[in-house]
């Protein structure tokens, strides 16, 4: 099964989204790892909201795009992993092995992504 992992920082907490060159070279060891043993399918961290747009549609059709940052927001997506488990406890036990890399207060969600025999079918 897949899982879409998204881990949120605060924008408050710069050192989140600077990182130590000790700690790139935790994170790169460990994605490495995940390589090597057929979990990870793809890993990225994203740019701080600053740099995004949130495009929403309302329920009148309407849609607008808010330029970053989110301000009302007090964490945000600072990015995401696509991995393979065989079922979700595996999945939440990687995601604390993965949040125990980070310094500081980290929130990691796991969700698992809809295969396509998943579907019904109309």
């Amino acid at each position: 099964m897949r899982f879409l992992m998204m881990h949120r920082l605060s924008e408050q907490n710069s050192a989140a989204w600077n990182p130590s060159p000790e700690f790139v070279k935790k994170m790169g060891e460990f994605i490495q790892e995940a390589v090597d043993n057929g979990i990870l399918i793809t890993a990225e961290g994203v740019h701080p909201s600053e740099k995004g747009a949130l495009v929403r549609k309302s329920p009148d059709g309407a849609i607008k795009a808010t330029d970053g940052p989110f301000t009302e927001a007090k964490e945000v997506i600072g990015g995401f992993a696509l991995v393979n488990f065989p079922n979700r406890e595996e999945a939440v036990a990687y995601a604390k092995t993965y949040a125990a890399l980070f310094d500081g207060e980290i929130e990691v969600e796991v969700r698992q992504v809809v295969e396509f025999d998943e579907i019904p079918s109309a």
